[in-house]
């Protein structure tokens, strides 16, 4: 029987809301509880056996042995995506038994706890011939990067099973790092990490042991940047020292997970300085840098952000990583504030910007997320450079804890997914919700109260929702529902109350900002949280980048095959026939095209494209 999580619940002094234990949330949705049951079922065991395939286990194998047996496989950060299968796995048991994937957690954390040196130093391609290079290149070789992810994975474990065996093996790293890295003047050796991690990973092994030199050292390595340790290279983020930032640059996934680990030392410390750079840098990023998804990071070289406005569709990066990366970020951000713009936008990435990376089968990844293709960019299997599967396993275990946090006031609903909760408040006070929706497809989201007290409850009007109403015990609220703020409804709650929440949902055509030039002329439909695109599944034989929306009223209806059900668009459009095909020449006399015909098109949701046949998609449709 697992112990019960709780001390993960625990408040930041500098943070507004406390989040709940992942276990206090049981999903019983269309979509996330689906993409729950295929995490625990499908991904994990899949995973894992492309773990052992690939050498990475095999890696932790060979490190254990007394002498080298075989050579290193794959890339010198592999061990992280053990530790991200690992923390995914143990969030997915704090959810309930599974006899099948605990064992695979077993195994991987007495493989994992084999190879760990005398000193505490746990990377399996330093070894050997290797064990001399240790830390001998921070800026390339990811060794604080792989040890965050073992202590995220440690201290999963330890909330989720309340064991002690990989928490064991995480802190004795993190006092070796502790003990090797700060200023010369300390007896010490100066650096931090060329891709930020292992910040976030301290933090949280500081709440759960209470250990002051864990925060101190994640603060350590977020000073350290910004002054030449690493080159002074942009895409290591050593560019500018954190709290002199304006913008987000460089590698996406490294500037995020930056930005995260910086405002978990924030709720931690106070220091003012650290959130204004946080708070500039996201206000940049979402009115400059941000795809319509809620991706992240425009050009393939470097993995990048590009220039304010660089939003390319076909050759979009907007890594997996980067939108997984981004909802961490928002989440802390929401957590600082209990600020909807922040929930807003985490929900928006997890539809539109983390799904796509997933295949409805749980076995196909994309690593890139472009807006247009031409039928040629297909989910893979599995990567040389694998860190964005696990790293979607990680989070959709987590996603229970998402849904609500709680404060000195009272229940925040975050997400809106049909669930069951039981939630303690900060005064003890426990609160048990049942919320029954259909949502995303549907707007309405019926929330009822079991047993009685007095607390609030926080319901998010989400940003793109005009009109929409509340009724408790079926008699119409008299507040203010505004998008994009939380309303509060405080009452002393008696059992079997009911508080319905209604959010319209019409089709909305939405643009860019002009200086978008790949979005010039064009628009982007949206329902709800969910942004839509065509396939050419759908629409057979037609010219999709030639599209022309008419200016007419839209559809909506249930499509099957996918998830079951989702929400389907129909629309009218103008088509062109392809162009004639090219010679061997860069220009040619044209005529007029004639009047273009009109035919009826069909949209599916962004996130569920690519799980058919091969075919061109769209998101930005002319208008």
């Amino acid at each position: 029987m697992l112990s019960p999580v709780i001390t993960d619940t625990t408040r930041s002094p500098h943070s507004r809301l406390r989040p709940v234990a992942v276990n206090a949330v049981t999903l019983d949705d269309r979509v996330w509880s689906l993409f729950g049951r295929l995490n625990r079922f499908v991904i994990l065991p899949y995973q894992y056996r492309q773990c052992e395939v690939t050498g990475r286990l095999e890696n932790f194998r060979r490190a254990a042995a007394p002498s080298p047996q075989g050579e290193f496989q794959g890339l010198f950060f592999n061990d992280s995506d053990v530790y991200k299968w690992l923390e995914a796995a143990s969030w997915t048991l704090a959810s309930g038994e599974n006899a099948s994937v605990a064992n695979m957690v077993d195994t991987a954390i007495g493989i994992v706890a084999a190879a760990q040196q005398p000193d505490g130093y746990l990377n399996t391609y330093f070894m050997f011939d290797r064990a001399g290079e240790r830390w001998s290149n921070l800026t390339v070789y990811h060794e604080l990067y792989c040890a965050g992810h073992l202590i995220q994975a440690a201290v999963a474990h330890k909330r989720a099973t309340n064991r002690d065996d990989l928490l064991t093996i995480a802190r004795r790293f993190a006092d070796l790092i502790c003990d090797t890295f700060g200023p010369e003047a300390a007896g010490k050796r100066p650096g931090t990490d060329g891709h930020p991690e292992i910040e976030m990973a301290l933090v949280e092994l500081y709440r759960l042991t209470g250990e002051r030199r864990y925060l101190d050292q994640a603060l350590y390595f977020i000073d350290a940047r910004g002054h030449g340790l690493l080159g002074g290279a942009v895409y290591c983020q050593d560019e500018t020292p954190f709290r002199q930032r304006h913008k987000l640059a460089g590698h996406a996934v490294r500037a995020l997970y930056l930005c995260a680990g910086a405002a978990d030392v924030y709720a931690e410390t106070g220091e003012t300085v650290l959130l204004e750079a946080l708070e500039r840098q996201w206000q940049h990023m979402t009115t400059r840098q941000m795809y319509i998804s809620g991706g992240l990071g425009a050009r393939h070289e470097g993995e990048s952000f590009g220039d304010d406005y660089e939003l390319p569709n076909d050759t979009a990066y907007a890594e997996t990583c980067a939108a997984i990366a981004s909802v961490m970020w928002n989440w802390r951000m929401l957590l600082l504030h209990g600020e909807a713009r922040y929930a807003d936008l985490m929900e928006h990435t997890l539809y539109n910007a983390v799904l796509p990376g997933l295949a409805l089968d749980g076995q196909h990844y994309f690593y890139v997320n472009p807006l247009a293709a031409d039928g040629t960019h297909r989910r893979q299997p599995w990567f040389n450079c694998a860190c964005c599967p696990p790293n979607l396993a990680r989070l959709l275990a987590q996603m229970p804890g998402y849904v609500y946090s709680v404060s000195d006031e009272g229940v925040w609903a975050h997400l809106y997914a049909q669930n069951d909760a039981q939630l303690t408040l900060t005064n003890g006070q426990t609160a048990r919700l049942k919320q029954r929706t259909n949502y995303p497809w549907d707007g309405r989201i019926d929330l009822v109260v079991e047993g009685s007290g007095e607390f609030s409850l926080f319901l998010r009007i989400p940003g793109w929702c005009d009109g929409a109403s509340l009724a408790i015990n079926t008699q119409p609220f008299d507040g203010a529902l505004t998008p994009g703020t939380y309303v509060e409804v405080r009452r002393q709650w008696q059992s079997g109350d009911r508080l319905r929440l209604t959010l319209p949902m019409p089709v909305r055509a939405v643009e860019s900002h002009p200086r978008v030039t790949a979005n010039t002329g064009r628009v982007a439909l949206m329902r709800g949280p969910i942004l839509y695109c065509v396939e050419a599944a759908d629409n057979p034989g037609l010219n999709l980048d030639g599209l022309t929306l008419c200016d007419e009223p839209y559809d909506s209806s249930f499509f099957f095959n996918m998830l079951g059900a989702v929400i389907a668009l129909h629309a009218t459009a103008h088509t062109q026939p392809p162009a004639a095909p090219w010679g061997n020449e860069l220009y040619r006399t044209t005529r007029l095209q004639a009047t273009p015909e009109t035919t009826q098109i069909t949209a599916i949701p962004y996130f569920a494209w690519g799980n058919r046949e091969a075919g061109p998609m769209q998101v930005w449709l002319r208008m």
